[in-house]
């Protein structure tokens, strides 16, 4: 097992993860648990996001860099790890997560 398997495998054992997904800078995954649709909506929407929030820490301050980003909605939270080479997003489901 590589160690990118390992890592997705030891994410996805967490409490209340529903999906991970990872995807390069262009936008393409390049692995994922969730389904095609879902896989395609994160991979095309999560990444633009990040690159904003990633211009808006740089703004504030051009030494600074984003390294992660949290999401959380009603249904769910959305953890974005952003590398310089790929993006790491896990889905979870935050009921689930805390109990």
């Amino acid at each position: 097992m590589s160690d990118i398997e390992a890592t997705l495998a030891r994410v996805s054992g967490h409490k209340g993860v529903l999906g991970t997904v990872i995807v390069n800078n262009a936008g393409t995954p390049l692995r994922s648990t969730l389904d095609e649709v879902l896989t395609k909506e994160y991979a095309s929407l999560i990444p633009s996001l990040a690159d904003l929030a990633r211009n808006l820490v740089r703004d504030l301050d051009p030494q600074n860099d984003l390294e992660f980003l949290r999401i959380r909605s009603i249904k769910h939270e959305i953890m974005v790890a952003a590398g310089t080479e790929f993006v790491l997003i896990v889905i979870q489901d935050p009921v689930a997560a805390s109990t």
